[in-house]
């Protein structure tokens, strides 16, 4: 069964750093780029990162750039997301997914809050 599982999220503090993971299981995660979106209820999904299947090629969105960083383990079937300088506007549920079959996880809620 293909899946992709979230972790990580939480409450953390304004200026706080949280680290989230995306697993996959079920395919090989390191043929596919990957997407790091994120969606506060009544607003749209926004995009937070992309990164490619070698691990070289990374963007990101433009309320992100410079605080966040994506990257890739292909040999654990896992992509990563350091979230440094954290902001409440951070919070959202944040989604990681493959953008090739627009197959998302079920999300890990990122709370930023004194």
């Amino acid at each position: 069964q293909v899946k992709l599982v979230e972790s990580g999220g939480g409450l953390v503090q304004p200026g706080g750093s949280l680290r989230l993971s995306c697993a996959g299981s079920g395919f090989i995660i390191s043929a596919y780029a990957i997407r790091w979106t994120r969606q506060v209820p009544g607003k749209e999904r926004e995009l937070v990162g992309n990164i490619d299947p070698a691990g070289r090629r990374k963007d990101y969105g433009d309320s992100v750039k410079g605080r966040f960083t994506v990257s890739r383990d292909n040999r654990e079937n896992t992509v990563f997301l350091q979230m440094n300088s954290l902001k409440p506007e951070d919070t959202a549920v944040y989604y990681c997914g493959v953008p090739l079959y627009n197959y998302w996880g079920q999300g890990t809620q990122v709370t930023v809050s004194a």
